[in-house]
């Protein structure tokens, strides 16, 4: 083996050093330090010479290793103010002539067929258009609109429609009483169908089980009477999607896919919700469903639909026709009428005359508009519009149907006339109009609201007959548009 050289002698443990060999410590050197400080300061400043001298780091062969960058000073603070004003005091008010120089255009479209309309300006209740406005049309969905208002000014604003569950006679069978209220969700909370806010079936399942086993599930469905189809409505709407048979207690309306609007409705839509039920409880539901409650009956479990003002935002946003007809009977029984087509139209227009109204023309034979029996006027249209938009508080009716505003579509941007205004004479009025549509074979309406180039509110109402959809729309938006882009005067 190779020996191993001695390293250095290493110091004793420092318990072990002497006083002699203890460290003193370093005393600071002062020059050394000021020294550096120097030369740092030197290098720095010959750094800034050759970045801020002028021609300076040309002359020394120096070579940017990147461009120069100005720094601009940040921008001032946006400036923004969250109100909204209205037109000026020093801005005229639109008269008729500017009104009808306006629409003299777009409202003698012939594709329009036989024609009535008429504008207001609700600020001060003038008439600036009229054509034909007391005449009666079919006027389709717009139907909407009246059965809206009656349900805005007969029942509170507030008020639920409930589907309840209560026991039956026989132990284990349990009943589920319709309390109007289509809109029950077949989905998991959390999870939205075509209407939003909707109660869910699978809540009042989880009340019904923590009562005890189900074996046997019947209908109440004793709140409607009459027939669960009018008669002017065509049966193939069903299949198609457009309407259910009316009864007092459904799921999503019926449909077969509740996140759509049109969507093939079922022709029994209480067995289906009683079926859908009974899958979810672990129960049966005889061939014989149909049973009367005891009025003392134990209530088993209950849930609620939203608001009336919130089903009458729905019903006009997406013409949902299932959803107004369960309106119509709702105001039918609130003004002690039976809860039927024929008792749902009589209270629709009773509340409207009982208001003020002139119903005097008006014929209905269902709430929707599907019927193409009912008769109504472009007049009664705007003067029920006219209402809601009032100005200020002296009519005791607008802050009652005030809602119908914010109910209506948007030109453009929601509802059934998210796909319209997009061509050229109609796409000014995007955004700026807003208003219930009605569609049926050969009828065409549009009735609602405008801010023209001055931000005045103005009301109309169109109605066309003998008309094509597929040309009549575009026509009757382009009408709309084009009170949007005159000041009128």
């Amino acid at each position: 083996m190779l020996p191993v050289p001695p390293g250095p002698p290493q110091p004793p443990p420092q318990d072990q050093r002497t006083e002699s060999e203890q460290v003193e410590p370093r005393k600071p050197r002062i020059g050394l330090l000021v020294a550096m400080a120097l030369v740092v300061a030197l290098v720095l400043g010959a750094a800034a010479a050759i970045q801020f001298v002028p021609g300076l780091r040309d002359k020394l062969g120096i070579k940017a290793a990147e461009p120069e960058v100005t720094i601009a000073p940040p921008p001032g603070p946006v400036q923004f103010t969250p109100t909204l004003k209205g037109p000026g005091a020093d801005i005229a008010a639109p008269t008729a002539a500017g009104v009808r120089a306006a629409l003299a255009g777009p409202a003698s479209d012939p594709v329009l067929g036989t024609l009535t309309g008429t504008v207001v300006d609700p600020a001060s209740g003038e008439v600036l258009f009229a054509q034909n406005a007391e005449t009666t049309l079919v006027p389709a969905s717009t139907t909407k609109l009246l059965t809206s208002a009656a349900a805005l000014l007969a029942l509170p604003h507030a008020a639920q429609l409930s589907t309840k569950v209560v026991a039956g006679d026989q132990p284990g069978t349990v009943i589920i009483v319709g309390g109007g209220d289509p809109t029950l969700s077949s989905f998991p909370a959390g999870k939205n169908t075509v209407f939003p806010g909707a109660a869910h079936l699978d809540d009042l399942v989880a009340q019904v089980q923590a009562k005890g086993p189900v074996t046997t599930v019947l209908l109440d469905l004793d709140r409607y009477s009459g027939e669960s189809i009018a008669k002017g409505w065509i049966p193939a709407d069903v299949a198609g999607g457009y309407i259910a048979p009316m009864v007092p207690a459904m799921l999503d309306g019926g449909r077969s896919d509740p996140t759509k609007a049109v969507s093939p409705r079922s022709a029994n839509p209480a067995r289906t919700l009683a079926e859908e039920f009974a899958k979810r409880i672990g129960a049966t539901v005889p061939t014989k469903a149909t049973a009367q409650a005891k009025a003392d009956a134990k209530v088993l479990g209950e849930v609620r639909s939203a608001p009336v003002v919130e089903l009458v935002d729905n019903t006009l946003q997406r013409s949902d026709n299932v959803l107004a007809e369960a309106l119509a009977r709702e105001v039918a029984k609130s003004t002690g009428q039976e809860a039927s087509f024929a008792g749902g139209s009589a209270a629709t227009i009773k509340t409207l005359k009982d208001n003020g109204f002139d119903t005097s023309t008006v014929t209905l034979d269902d709430g929707s508009g599907l019927s193409t029996l009912n008769q109504v006027s472009a007049a009664l249209l705007a003067d029920v519009l006219k209402v809601a938009a009032g100005p200020d508080g002296a009519d005791p009716r607008t802050a009652k149907l005030r809602p119908l505003l914010g109910a209506l579509p948007v030109a453009g941007g929601s509802g059934t006339l998210a796909g319209r205004y997009q061509g050229p004479a109609a796409a000014p009025g995007k955004g700026w109009v807003r208003a219930k549509t009605g569609t049926l074979s050969s009828v065409n309406s549009l009735a609602g609201i405008v801010l023209d180039t001055d931000g005045r509110l103005l009301v109309f109402a169109l109605m066309s007959n003998g008309s094509v959809p597929g040309a009549a729309q575009p026509a009757l938006d382009a009408v709309a548009a084009a009170l949007r882009q005159c000041g009128c005067r």
